[in-house]
């Protein structure tokens, strides 16, 4: 009987369950080998518009025009420029502007569509909303141009009202972080208000209505329920936000272009690294700019990343 216990037991299902076993194995393979092919288009951009010129550009910025290693050499030389700290001066009002405008507004006015409008009012405007981000950048300023000019705006009385009779106030160097801030949050406000609505809409309504419930009003439930809840989302937001603004460049171009040079052409750092590159050939100082404006922007996303919790992963 022991001898007979210790043997394995053996069936007909012993056959079936191993063939299972090997197709499943085998549709795991699969699925693995497909996973990897569609990520390696992406994967290939990556590397070739991402990580490679980067790679080439920490080189520049620490070499000469000859290759030979010159330490912190590029670093000091764009810092001692006179035009280094009016650029990033300029740049930071206009972020300071921008992340409050888009951050603040796009919530907002995600929340109200979100819990005091119907549906099918909701769905038209967030399509209203979204139709100015289907614009290149460029197509953005030139409507922007046609509406701050108060010869042809149709706006043409708000800005005399404001003191602005002709183009040139109104592009005077203090109006340009205002003027920068309307063009982008015009542009790109209307595309995270549907992503802000699609995170409340994540929110289950038995959490909503048990706020309600409690007696607990519209703004207390946006402020202690819904913006909380999607609090990774607008964190989120926020870092991309303020990575596309440190990339300013079209929009302060083409107004300098439109102004005919009544806008300083380095008034933002990724002009200055323009300047540098392909006006005055020096390549390694516009690398060593670039990797500036790379530092700043991954303090900046590291900081809120940290204390938010981005990628902090709940466990049960």
């Amino acid at each position: 009987m022991t001898a007979l216990q210790e043997q394995p037991l053996a069936g007909p299902a012993s056959g079936p369950a191993r063939r299972l076993a090997r197709r499943r194995a085998g549709q795991a393979g699969r699925t693995g080998r497909v996973g990897y092919l569609f990520v390696a288009g992406y994967t290939v951009l990556l590397l070739a518009f991402g990580v490679f010129p980067t790679g080439y550009s920490v080189y520049l910025a620490f070499t000469n025009a000859d290759g030979q290693f010159t330490g912190l050499g590029q670093f000091s030389k764009v810092f001692q420029d006179f035009r280094f700290g009016p650029a990033f001066a300029n740049i930071g009002v206009y972020l300071v502007m921008w992340l409050l405008l888009v951050v603040v507004l796009t919530v907002v006015v995600a929340v109200i569509l979100r819990s005091r409008v119907g549906s099918g009012v909701s769905a038209v405007l967030r399509f209203l909303f979204y139709i100015p981000g289907a614009l290149a950048g460029v197509a953005s300023v030139l409507v922007w141009l046609f509406m701050l000019d108060p010869a042809v705006s149709p706006a043409a009385r708000l800005l005399r009202a404001l003191g602005m009779q002709n183009f040139d106030q109104v592009l005077a160097p203090g109006n340009l972080p205002v003027i920068l801030v309307l063009i982008a949050f015009w542009t790109g406000a209307g595309g995270w208000i549907v992503v802000m609505y699609g995170a409340l809409n994540n929110i289950p309504d038995e959490v909503l209505e048990a706020a309600r419930i409690d007696g607990a009003g519209p703004w207390q439930i946006a402020w202690r329920i819904q913006i909380p809840m999607i609090r990774k989302w607008i964190v989120y937001m926020a870092i991309l936000a303020f990575a596309a603004g440190t990339q300013l460049f079209v929009e302060p171009q083409l107004l300098q272009t439109a102004s005919l040079n009544r806008v300083s052409p380095t008034w933002s750092p990724n002009e200055l690294a323009y300047v540098f590159a392909f006006q005055n050939g020096d390549f390694n100082g516009a690398a060593a700019i670039s990797l500036v404006l790379l530092a700043v922007g991954l303090l900046c996303a590291g900081l809120l990343v940290t204390r938010s919790g981005l990628f902090k992963v709940d466990e049960d």
